[in-house]
């Protein structure tokens, strides 16, 4: 099968045409159900049940060509008045295997709300077949110089020499993600309404794979992580419904300038 390459056309439909278990990573970013309500992406379905069902089938063929070690990271938020992604996390759990909920801190807040806090989050639901291939090491966040020799200044820990090598590697990262969301000048906007930080899909990449292992997004959208995939090694596919969105995509893996070190977190 050829990969590095954009198929346009519906997720569903062109998921059935891949192979069996040739995807080390999904990362999905689907349409989240009334919560983008200007998009008619976003509101296509009359009702949840039909979102729903329309979610699983899509997440079933995902699972159906990942690998028995890979993950199934798939977005998703609630509304204001619309509470699919529970619904829907729930039912997938119930079909599939759970293995993280991730929350995604986008840091600064959006839509403000009269009668309720405001919203600075989204979801990410992680699902597995088998025993994952994980790489905790791959995503360890720097500590500070600061606190580095607070650390060190502690009495407990007897080998310094260790106690300094694991400071430097930095501390694992959890399952709550705080990366900045894209604001209106950030260099790495390019029009799509729900554009996900490059620095957010490499830390996904950066647990689940290995260079030359396959990243596939069935709702490609802005392209980030193929951006990512590419520049780093790892083999990628993409589909995507939206013409417009596959000429973004293919502008921004073609483009050197939005290809760079995501932080670190990924090495080829």
């Amino acid at each position: 099968m050829r990969s590095n390459r954009i198929i346009t056309g519906d997720a569903t439909e062109q998921l059935k045409k891949l192979p069996d278990a040739i995807a080390q990573v999904v990362i999905a970013d689907p349409p989240y159900f009334n919560v983008l309500t200007a998009q008619d992406w976003d509101t296509q379905w009359p009702a949840v049940e039909d979102y729903l069902r329309w979610s699983e089938a899509w997440v079933s063929e995902c699972m159906r060509v990942l690998r028995e070690d890979g993950l199934c990271f798939i977005f998703g938020q609630p509304g204001k008045r619309e509470h699919a992604f529970l619904h829907l996390m729930s039912a997938l759990c119930r079909k599939h295997q759970f293995h993280d909920l991730l929350i995604w801190d986008r840091v600064v807040g959006y839509n403000e709300r009269r009668d309720s806090f405001t919203p600075a989050y989204e979801m990410i639901l992680v699902l597995r077949k088998g025993d994952p291939k994980f790489n905790k090491d791959a995503v360890r966040e720097p500590y500070s110089p600061e606190k580095i020799q607070t650390y060190l200044r502690d009495k407990r820990y007897k080998d310094r020499d260790a106690r300094m090598r694991h400071l430097l590697a930095g501390k694992y990262a959890t399952n709550l993600l705080r990366v900045p969301s894209l604001k209106g000048s950030s260099k790495e906007k390019c029009g799509h309404p729900s554009q996900k930080p490059i620095d957010l899909i490499a830390k996904l990449i950066a647990c689940s794979t290995d260079a030359g292992d396959l990243v596939l997004d069935p709702f490609l959208g802005s392209g980030t992580s193929a951006v990512v995939a590419e520049s780093f090694g790892r083999q990628w596919l993409g589909i995507e419904l939206n013409p417009l969105y596959v000429e973004v995509s293919q502008s921004r893996i073609a483009s050197t300038g939005d290809v760079h070190q995501a932080k670190g977190f990924l090495s080829a």
